[in-house]
C-alpha cells in the first residue's frame, strides 16, 4: 500500500529509493561502540502460508492491489515505484534475489554458477547461465543483453535517461566465455557489490538504443523472460495483467493469471469485502477489520458489537425513537433521517464485515526502516551538539512500541543505518551516540549555547539609562521560570480600559463555538463549551486573579480557532497561527499599546504563569474548570511591551540571543499516515522536556517528500528507506557528505540531512572495494557507527508489513526480505476443488 514518508522508486538502483541521515566528533572508539552483536541479531520471519508446490491447484487468477499503475516498465528511470519493482519480478530475469534472511541468492532459474574467477590485475567474474533460459520471443539469454545494459547504465552516454545505478561505471569490458552460455565481465577497479548489477535483467532489444530505453518500456514489455509475461495495460479499468509465459522452463506458475490491480489505500477494505483483490498491503485499522469480522463469524446473525451504531445506549436510542415519531414535525423529519443514514450504515458495515471473513492477515516486517531526519544544513541543528541532544532525548522503545506494540510483533527500536535484524552484517551501533538520557541531552543544549532565558530579548526603543534597559542589563544572566512568570504578569498590569470590555469579549467567547486545539502537533481534538465566568471568586481574590482576568478581556472574538492551535501550522491554509493579529489597542501602564497575538507555543505557558500566579492552577498544572476558555486558557493575548518569548523560559524552552529554540517538525496529513503522526507527536512531547520547541507542519501526503524533505524545507521529519543486501554501494549516496556546486548549492544525492563526513564516505569506498566479505562488513559496521555519532538519521524501528490474504491462498503474504516466488503462488488443493478452482474475478 501507500507509505508516506517513503521517496519514490523505491527500486535498487537508488537504494530501492525509499528514506535517511549525520561533522568531526570527539568519540570513543567508533568501531567498538554498541549494545549488541551480529551473531545475536534475530528476525522477524516471513508469513506467507508455505505449501508445497503439489499442495496448490493449477488455474484460477489472483487480484493483488498496488498503489497505482506503474509510470515506468523500466525500473532504471527515476520514476519507477514499487508497483514497477513488484510487477517486473514477475516478469523479467534476477539474477541474486534477496532470500529470507536479506542475503543475495544466486537463482537457478537463470545462472549456473557466478563467481570471481581472477582478482589480480583485475577482478573478473564469469557467470555462467542456464543453457535453457531464454526470452518470450525464443531468444536465448546471453552475453549481448548483459553488453546492451552495462552501456546503457555505464553513465557514458547521456543520451540514456538512467536514474543513479553504481557499480556500471566499474566494469571495463563484457566478453563471450567459451561459450555462448558463458559472460565474462572485467573491472577496472575492484567492486565487491558484483551480485548486485544485471538485476532485473533486459533484453537488449529495450536497453540497445536511447529511444527503446527513454521511451519504448515505459507502457509495454513485449520481450520478458519471467514465468509471467505482459498481456495487458488498461488504464481504464488500473489493471496490469500477467498471463503464463509458455516459454518458461522453470517451475510452471499455478496460476492462469496475475492481475495488479490500482487500489488506492483508502478504498482497500471495500475492494477486500466486496472480492476485488485477493491480496492486498494494509493498515492497522483494516486489519482490526479483519480481525473482528473472524471472531464474529458463529455469533448466528446477531448485530455486532461494534460498528456504527454500536456506541449508541438504550437511553439514546428510546431518545431517537420518540424525536422520530414525536409531534413535533420538523423534529421528526430531522430524527427519521438521521435514523435512516445510521441504518443504511450499519447496512454496509455488516455486509462489509461478512466479506472480510474469508480474510486472513498475514503479518511480518517490513524490509524498511522509519528514522527520524535532521536537516543539518542550517539554524539550530547545524550544531552537531544540537542534533545528538535531539538524539538522546528519544526513547527509541517508546516509539517502536506505539507502532509495532498493538501489531504483535517484536518491538525492538533498530540499532544500525546499514543493516537490519537478521541480516548478516546487522549490529546494533547506537552505543557510538549513546542511550536516552535527559542530563546528557540539556548538558550538551547548554554547552551549545542554548539556556532558560535565552529567548528572553531586552525592550527596544528605549533612551540610555531608562528603567527598562536597566532591568534588560539585569536579564542578561540565565533567568529562572520565576523571573519568566513575574514579567509576564507585569506585561499585563495595570489593563484598566481591558476590564471595562470585559463583559462584551466574554459575551464573544461565549458565543465562540467549538474550537480545536492541538499542541505541539498532538492531534487530540479537545472540544468545550465557552464558559461565562460568573465574577464568584468573591472579595478575596488576589490581585493576580485580577491580571489574568485582564488577559482574559484581551481575547479577540474575531480571531480564528486555527489561530489559537498550538505550534501547529497545515501547509495550504491561511488560518496558520499569528495570521491576523488583533488591532484594537488598550492601555498598557499609561502608555497606548497594539495587543498582538504571541507566538502561539509561547502563549498558552504565559497564560499558565498568569494563572498560576492568581491561583487558579492546581498542584498539578491543571486549570480549574471555571477558567478554561474556548481555544485554550485565558491570557493567549500579550500586549507590546511584553517579552513573547519569556515565558517559554517559565515552562523550560531554552533560547540563545533573544531566540527560542523552536524547530520545524514536517508530517504527512493523510489518513493513511495516522501512525507516522503519532511518532511524530510522541517526539514533541519527548524534545519539549529537553526544552525543545516543534512547530508541526502537517502537509498533503503527495507533497511531504518532494517539496519538504527532499528540498530541506524541514527542520524534523520521519520517513523510511528500504533494506539492501548491498550497503557499501546503496548506502553510499544516502550518506555521503554534500559537495557545493557553482552555483553555491549543495549537491545532496540522496542525503536529504545534509550531513556527512569525509571519514564515512571514505569507509563507504574501501568496502565497496573490498572483495573479502567479513573484512567489507566490518568496514560497514565502523561507517555504521560514524553515522550514529553525526546524529543526521535516527533509525527508530523496522516498518510493520501487514498483508490481507484470501485464506485459501498459499506462498503469499508478508514475504520480510524475500522476493516473492510468483510461480509458487495460488489456492490450497482442499479448497480448490469444484467452483473455488475456476474463480476469475
Amino acid at each position: 500500500m501507500s507509505h508516506v514518508g517513503v521517496p519514490r522508486g523505491t527500486v535498487r538502483k537508488r537504494r530501492s529509493l525509499a528514506l535517511l541521515t549525520t561533522g568531526v566528533l570527539t568519540i570513543p572508539v567508533l568501531a567498538g561502540c554498541s549494545s549488541g552483536g551480529e551473531e545475536t541479531s534475530r528476525g522477524v520471519p516471513q508469513d506467507i502460508a508455505p505449501a508445497a508446490r503439489q499442495a496448490v491447484s493449477d488455474g484460477s487468477t489472483v487480484n493483488w492491489a498496488v498503489d497505482a499503475l506503474p509510470a515506468t516498465f523500466n525500473a532504471f528511470q527515476a520514476d519507477a515505484d514499487s508497483a514497477t519493482t513488484r510487477i517486473t519480478g514477475a516478469l523479467l530475469p534476477s539474477l541474486f534475489p534477496m532470500d529470507a534472511s536479506g542475503q543475495p541468492k544466486l537463482n537457478p532459474d537463470y545462472l549456473e554458477s557466478a563467481k570471481i574467477i581472477e582478482r589480480e590485475p583485475k577482478q573478473v567474474v564469469l557467470y555462467k547461465l542456464n543453457q535453457q533460459a531464454v526470452w518470450s520471443d525464443g531468444r536465448e539469454i546471453g552475453a549481448p543483453d548483459f553488453v546492451a545494459q552495462w552501456r546503457a547504465l555505464s553513465g557514458k552516454d547521456s543520451a540514456f535517461w538512467t536514474a543513479r545505478n553504481s557499480g556500471y561505471e566499474r566494469i571495463e569490458k563484457i566478453e563471450r566465455g567459451a561459450d555462448d552460455l558463458q559472460v565474462r565481465v572485467t573491472f577496472s577497479k575492484p567492486y565487491a557489490d558484483w551480485r548486485s548489477l544485471f538485476s532485473p535483467l533486459y533484453p537488449k532489444e529495450i536497453t540497445g538504443s536511447p529511444d527503446a530505453f527513454n521511451d519504448g518500456a515505459r507502457t509495454t514489455l513485449k520481450n520478458t523472460a519471467g514465468p509471467f509475461v505482459l498481456r495487458s495495460v488498461s488504464k481504464a479499468k488500473g489493471t496490469v495483467t500477467l498471463a503464463r509465459n509458455p516459454r518458461w522452463w522453470g517451475d510452471k506458475a499455478k496460476l492462469d493469471t496475475l492481475v495488479f490491480r490500482a487500489v488506492a489505500a483508502g478504498d482497500r477494505t471495500q475492494a477486500l469485502a466486496d472480492g476485488t483483490v485477493d491480496v492486498a498491503d494494509i493498515d492497522a485499522s483494516t486489519a482490526d477489520r479483519i480481525a473482528l469480522a473472524r471472531r464474529d463469524r458463529g455469533n448466528n446473525g446477531q448485530p455486532l458489537a461494534h460498528g456504527p451504531g454500536s456506541e449508541t445506549t438504550p437511553a439514546a436510542a428510546l431518545r431517537s425513537w420518540a424525536l422520530a415519531h414525536g409531534s413535533d414535525e420538523e423534529a421528526a423529519e430531522i430524527a427519521q433521517a438521521a435514523r435512516e443514514k445510521n441504518r443504511k450504515a450499519v447496512v454496509a458495515y455488516t455486509a462489509e464485515q461478512k466479506g472480510l471473513r474469508d480474510f486472513v492477515v498475514r503479518k511480518s516486517l517490513e524490509p524498511a526502516y522509519t528514522q527520524l531526519a535532521l536537516n543539518g544544513e542550517s539554524g539550530p541543528l547545524a550544531d552537531d551538539r544540537v542534533r545528538r541532544a535531539v538524539a538522546r532525548a528519544l526513547d527509541r522503545e517508546e516509539l517502536a512500541r506505539t507502532v509495532l506494540g498493538p501489531l504483535g510483533l517484536p518491538a525492538k527500536p533498530l540499532g544500525s543505518h546499514l543493516a537490519l535484524a537478521g541480516q548478516p552484517g546487522y549490529k546494533d551501533g547506537s552505543g557510538a551516540l549513546g542511550d536516552q538520557n535527559t542530563e546528557e541531552a540539556q548538558a550538551l543544549l547548554a554547552d551549545a549555547g542554548w539556556t532558560r532565558g535565552g529567548a528572553v530579548q531586552p525592550p527596544k526603543d528605549t533612551k540610555a539609562g531608562s528603567e527598562a534597559e536597566k532591568k534588560g542589563a539585569k536579564g542578561d544572566a540565565p533567568g529562572t521560570a520565576e523571573d519568566a512568570e513575574k514579567e509576564a504578569a507585569e506585561g499585563a498590569k495595570g489593563d484598566e480600559e481591558a476590564k471595562s470590555e470585559k463583559a462584551e469579549n466574554e459575551k464573544k467567547a461565549e458565543q465562540g463555538g467549538e474550537r480545536k486545539t492541538e499542541r505541539n502537533g498532538e492531534g487530540n481534538g479537545e472540544e468545550e463549551k465557552a464558559e461565562k465566568k460568573t465574577g464568584q471568586d468573591g472579595e478575596g481574590s488576589t490581585a493576580g486573579s485580577e491580571k489574568a482576568e485582564g488577559e482574559k478581556a484581551d481575547r479577540a472574538s474575531e480571531d480564528s480557532a486555527a489561530s489559537r492551535d498550538e505550534g501547529l501550522y497545515i501547509v495550504g491554509q491561511d488560518n496558520k497561527p499569528g495570521a491576523h493579529a488583533p488591532a484594537h489597542a488598550v492601555s498598557t501602564g499609561g502608555v497606548s499599546a497594539v495587543h498582538v497575538l504571541a507566538p502561539a507555543r509561547t502563549a498558552a505557558v504565559q497564560s499558565a504563569a498568569l494563572l498560576r500566579q492568581a491561583g487558579a492552577l492546581g498542584e498539578d498544572g491543571a486549570v480549574a474548570a471555571q477558567d478554561k476558555q474556548p481555544g485554550g486558557a485565558a491570557g493567549a493575548y500579550a500586549p507590546v511591551g511584553t517579552a513573547a518569548p519569556a515565558p517559554a523560559a517559565a515552562k523550560g524552552q531554552l533560547g540563545k540571543d533573544g531566540k527560542a529554540l523552536t524547530l520545524r517538525f514536517v508530517l504527512p496529513s493523510g489518513p493513511g499516515s495516522q501512525s507516522l503522526r503519532s511518532v511524530g507527536d510522541k517526539i514533541a512531547v519527548m524534545l519539549e522536556k529537553i526544552g525543545i520547541g516543534t512547530e508541526i507542519i502537517k502537509v498533503p501526503d503527495e507533497s511531504y517528500f518532494k517539496d519538504h524533505v527532499a528540498s530541506g524545507a524541514y527542520d524534523l521529519a520521519l520517513y523510511s528507506w528500504p533494506a539492501t543486501a548491498y550497503p557499501a554501494t546503496d548506502g553510499r549516496p544516502i550518506y555521503a557528505k554534500p559537495e557545493p556546486a557553482t552555483d553555491g548549492s549543495l549537491l545532496v544525492e540522496q542525503n536529504y540531512t545534509r550531513v556527512g563526513t569525509d571519514h564515512i564516505d571514505q569507509l563507504f569506498d574501501q568496502a565497496a572495494a573490498e572483495l573479502d566479505e567479513k573484512a567489507a562488513r566490518e568496514l560497514m559496521k565502523q561507517a555504521d557507527a560514524r553515522i550514529w555519532a553525526a546524529a543526521g538519521s535516527i533509525p527508530l524501528f523496522q516498518r510493520p508489513q501487514l498483508v490481507a490474504v484470501d485464506k485459501k491462498l498459499a506462498n503469499v503474504g508478508a514475504f520480510g526480505f524475500a522476493a516473492p516466488r510468483y510461480q509458487d503462488i495460488g489456492f490450497k488443493n482442499r479448497q480448490a476443488a469444484g467452483s473455488p478452482a475456476d474463480r476469475k474475478k
